[in-house]
C-alpha cells in the first residue's frame, strides 16, 4: 500500500466514525474499495445489511440501482453513491413506461423483475428476484405465464429449470455477454482439474459448458468447499479479489480479463472520502414509487432468503 492510499484510508476511517456511516461494497468493486468496506456482498445482501444496521448514513459502493434498493429498504437513512455516474447498462435497457406498454400486451402474465433494475420498474412489477432465488421465485407463482425483466439470459436460465412459459425482455449484461463458450473450452483444456462456475447472466451456451451457474454469493460459498481447489470464474473480474482473499490456498482463474464492468470501477478511495465529506451524491427514491417497489421486494423476501 502506498502512502497516499494509507492516508486516504485513515481519513475515511475517521470520517466514517464521525458521520456514523457504514460502507458497503459490491463484490465487483475495486479491491482497495472492498478492503475498506464494513460489508462486502451482492446487491440484495448489501441492501439487507443496510436495513439491519443502526448507522444513519450508508455509503453504497456499487451502481445506481443498488443504492436505490437500499433507499427503498431504508427510507429514513441517508444513502450515498460515491459516483453519480455509476449506472448499470442492463438496468437502463428497461423503463417503467416500456414495461407498462408490454403489460398491456400480455395482461395475464405475472411480472418478475430482476433486482438489477430501476426503482420505477420494480414499482410496476409483481415480485422481484435475485440471481440466487430467481428459480424459487418463478416456481412460487401460480401464473401460467411470466414476463421476466430485464435480463433475457437469467430469464432463459430460469425457464430451463422451471418449465414455466416465460416472455423474456431483451436486456442483458454487457460484461457477462463478453464471456464466450470458446474461452470456456480453452480454459477447460488448460486447467482440466478446475471447476467452471459462471454467473446465470451469461449466455445459455456458456452456462451449458459450466459445472455450476450461480450468483456471486453462491460462488463464494462454492469456493469454500473442501473439494474445490481450482476454480474458473465466469463473472466480473472484481469477484476474483474476494475469492483469493478468502481462500489463499486455492487457485481462481478469471474466464476473461475483459469481463470488466467499467461502471463498477468508477468508485475509488478518493470518491468514498469526498462522498463522506460532502454527504453527496445522495440517492433517494420518491415515496410514491418506493412503497410500490417495496411491495415487490417484500413479496420476494417472503418466498425465502437467498440460497
Amino acid at each position: 500500500m502506498d502512502t497516499r492510499d494509507a492516508e486516504l484510508i485513515a481519513e475515511i476511517t475517521d470520517l466514517r466514525k464521525r458521520r456514523g456511516a457504514v460502507i458497503l461494497a459490491h463484490n465487483y468493486q475495486l479491491g482497495e474499495v472492498q478492503d475498506i468496506a464494513d460489508f462486502v456482498g451482492d446487491s440484495l445482501e448489501l441492501s439487507q445489511r443496510a436495513a439491519g444496521t443502526g448507522a444513519g448514513v450508508i455509503v453504497f459502493c456499487g451502481v445506481h440501482f443498488m443504492a436505490e434498493t437500499a433507499s427503498i429498504l431504508c427510507p429514513d437513512k441517508v444513502v450515498l453513491l460515491p459516483d453519480v455516474h455509476a449506472g448499470c447498462p442492463m438496468a437502463n435497457m428497461i423503463t417503467a413506461e416500456r414495461l407498462r406498454e408490454k403489460k398491456k400486451e400480455i395482461p395475464q402474465a405475472a411480472v418478475v423483475c430482476y433486482i438489477n433494475s430501476p426503482a420505477e420498474v420494480k414499482a410496476e412489477s409483481d415480485i422481484c428476484c435475485t440471481s440466487a432465488n430467481a428459480v424459487a421465485i418463478v416456481e412460487s407463482l401460480d401464473a401460467e405465464e411470466i414476463l421476466f425483466v430485464p435480463d433475457q439470459y437469467l430469464g432463459h436460465y430460469v425457464s430451463t429449470r422451471t418449465g414455466k412459459k416465460m416472455v423474456l425482455w431483451p436486456g442483458y449484461c454487457p460484461t457477462h455477454a463478453r464471456i464466450t463458450p470458446e474461452r470456456i473450452r480453452e480454459l477447460r483444456q488448460e486447467y482440466p482439474g478446475a471447476r467452471v462456475v459462471v454467473h446465470p447472466e451469461c449466455r445459455p451456451e456458456v452456462i451449458a459448458l459450466a459445472d455450476e451457474a450461480m450468483g456471486t454469493g453462491g460462488m463464494r460459498r462454492y469456493a469454500q468447499r473442501d473439494d474445490v481447489s481450482e476454480m474458473i470464474v465466469g463473472t466480473e473480474i472484481g469477484m476474483i479479489h474476494r475469492l483469493r482473499k478468502e481462500n489463499p490456498g486455492k487457485r481462481f482463474i478469471p474466464v476473461s480479463e475483459q469481463a470488466i464492468c467499467p461502471n463498477m470501477k468508477l468508485i475509488t478511495l478518493e470518491k468514498v472520502l469526498w462522498s463522506l465529506q460532502e454527504m453527496s451524491p445522495e440517492v433517494k427514491v420518491a415515496e410514491q414509487i418506493r412503497w410500490r417497489a417495496m411491495a415487490a421486494v417484500d413479496k420476494m423476501l417472503k418466498v425465502g432468503s437467498q440460497r
